[in-house]
């Protein structure tokens, strides 16, 4: 049902107390954002292979499109790609995705014999990572959020280019880093965080890189965290 090594290399010159400090820093722009929903690993996984370099609005709207039009993952798989793809069509590369979902959809329907994606909370964090990155369409961010943002609630850092942009401005990871080596890399600087913790500072950061940070316009005199910015405007 679609219910509501160590990567030292992926660090600048910060860490554990500086993250820290931000989070708190943080606080009063992620919530903005408001509660999110937690929605059943499967519903987190699709929802997460339809978002990607699409507005929060437009995605969300096309996700909740296909749960109306089909209510569970079984009648999803059944339509096919075509009946996806009227959906989601909003979205930037609906035709890959819809694909990719269906894919993905008929991979876990055939290993599992059904959607029940609950023993990935059972799993090493890392194994749970390589397992949903072997299906169709799925990246980190996608693994990420299907572990953190779902009932799972699991202790991983989602990074999509919004906060990956905020992360390589402010120097908490290197300014070449990618998103799977900046999530490893807070994700392991953080031990004692909760799934909670994480999802807070994704939605933090991310809201972030969309208001005061974003890709061809900063305004670092509101920025919270203008004073550890390596990147900051003076």
């Amino acid at each position: 049902m679609f219910y509501a090594a160590t990567m030292q290399s992926g660090f600048g010159f910060c860490g554990h107390d500086d993250i820290q400090r931000w989070q708190r820093a943080l606080e009063p722009i992620r919530a903005l954002a408001g509660p999110l929903p937690r929605r059943s690993p499967i519903g987190a996984l699709v929802k997460s292979m339809i978002s990607g370099r699409t507005r929060d609005a437009v995605s969300l709207a096309a996700y909740d499109r296909l749960v109306a039009a089909f209510g569970t993952p079984a009648r999803v798989l059944a339509a096919g790609p075509a009946d996806v793809l009227r959906c989601i069509g909003a979205v930037t590369h609906a035709e890959d995705k819809a694909r990719y979902v269906i894919g993905a959809l008929g991979r876990i329907a055939a290993e599992r014999q059904g959607f029940d994606l609950g023993f990935l909370g059972e799993l090493q964090l890392d194994d749970a990572l390589a397992w949903l990155e072997r299906l169709p369409g799925v990246g980190r961010k996608v693994a990420a959020a299907t572990l953190n943002a779902s009932t799972l609630d699991r202790p991983v850092l989602i990074v999509d280019g919004h906060v990956l942009r905020v992360l390589q401005r402010t120097g908490l990871v290197r300014r070449g880093a990618g998103g799977r080596a900046a999530s490893e890399a807070v994700t392991r600087a953080m031990p004692e965080w909760r799934g909670h913790d994480f999802l807070d500072f994704h939605i933090g950061t991310k809201k972030l890189g969309q208001t005061l940070c974003r890709f061809d316009a900063t305004d670092c005199a509101r920025c919270p965290l203008r004073s550890d910015c390596r990147a900051r405007g003076d």
